[in-house]
């Protein structure tokens, strides 16, 4: 029997989203294989609870010792959204200690969670993209020279978030102060996108080490301006799955879906957004862990695809500790 940590919390606001992740992942994996213990990462303190007390994570090995028994983790399923799950520290923490986890390396985390390194590497391998800008914080700016690339409405993000925190959608220059304020409250770098008119879908893709999976594609309908925060989590969305596209759009999503995984050099589970702007699929984002709640458009792309849950995360853990002992 393998013991599991599976890690949940982070220190962004995606925390309870992460959690609700996590859960779903403890309840689904296989008993006979493996002991999981659902770990809570957060800012004041790392631990464990069992019957409502806590036992602390000792971080010099990542153990914990529950009364006189000390428990050591044969692979880390990591199930936090947002830092330091999403954005590689963790990966890079795991890879010090030579314990599997699950999920990329700490350089391919912390690309693809940077939207600014993400965008520049995709464009460089041809991949469609909406025009963006750059900003840090403190630096000057011109208003006019942002429009006059970005056009207007634009989207205005915070360079290193998730769940649509901190992100606007502008549609009068005047908006554009306001809009800047909420994404720097999330971070001190944020990106300006242009919008793009067209089909919003999310594509789940998954390897372990053989051939590049593409999910069955899922057509998001908001009801809000644009797929936010509430949309996501509140039921103010419609997804459709699978999505209803012609063949000839279908193929080039799974394409480039395909080319996005391979050149990002990615591992394991993922999940991109497209929009299709004339029947051409334009990247928008990527996350390296998706959202697994039972909300969450992962996992309802593998049951449409027929795929269990509870084997996926199995081949998910083995995959995994066999990457680090062979060093995959």
């Amino acid at each position: 029997m393998k013991n599991i940590a599976i890690i949940t919390g982070g220190y962004t606001k995606e925390s309870e989203i992460s959690m609700k992740s996590g859960k779903m992942v403890y309840e689904n994996l296989c008993r006979k294989e493996f002991n999981p213990y659902q770990i809570y990462i957060l800012k004041e303190e790392w631990f464990f609870m069992k019957e409502k007390k806590k036992y602390p994570v000792d971080r010099r090995n990542f153990s914990i010792k529950i009364e006189k028994q000390r428990i050591h983790f044969d692979c880390v399923f990591n199930a936090i959204h947002g830092s330091p799950g999403e954005d590689g520290m963790m990966s890079a923490y795991f890879e010090l200690l030579n314990i599997p986890y699950t999920g990329c390396d700490f350089h391919h985390s912390n690309m693809t969670f940077n939207k600014k390194y993400c965008l520049t590497l995709l464009k460089h391998f041809g991949i469609n993209t909406a025009k963006s800008y750059f900003l840090n914080k403190n630096e000057t700016f011109c208003e006019e020279e942002i429009i006059k690339k970005i056009g207007l409405p634009c989207f205005v993000k915070p360079n290193r978030s998730g769940s649509s925190f901190g992100i606007s959608k502008v549609y009068k220059k005047k908006d554009l102060s306001n809009a800047l304020e909420k994404a720097f409250e999330e971070d001190q770098e944020i990106i300006f996108e242009s919008f793009l008119e067209g089909r919003e879908v999310s594509v789940g893709v998954f390897s372990f080490g053989d051939e590049i999976i593409v999910l069955p594609i899922t057509e998001i309908i908001s009801q809000n301006d644009f797929f936010d925060f509430e949309s996501k989590y509140s039921g103010k969305s419609q997804e459709i799955t699978p999505a209803k596209l012609l063949p000839i759009i279908k193929n080039k999503i799974q394409e480039v879906s395909k080319k996005v995984y391979s050149c990002l050099n990615l591992s394991g589970i993922s999940r991109a957004e497209y929009i299709i702007v004339n029947e051409e699929p334009y990247f928008l984002e990527i996350n390296t862990i998706p959202g697994l709640s039972e909300e969450s458009i992962f996992p309802k792309q593998l049951k449409t695809a027929g795929i269990s849950f509870s084997d996926l995360l199995k081949k998910y853990i083995n995959f995994s500790i066999k990457k680090m002992n062979e060093g995959l």
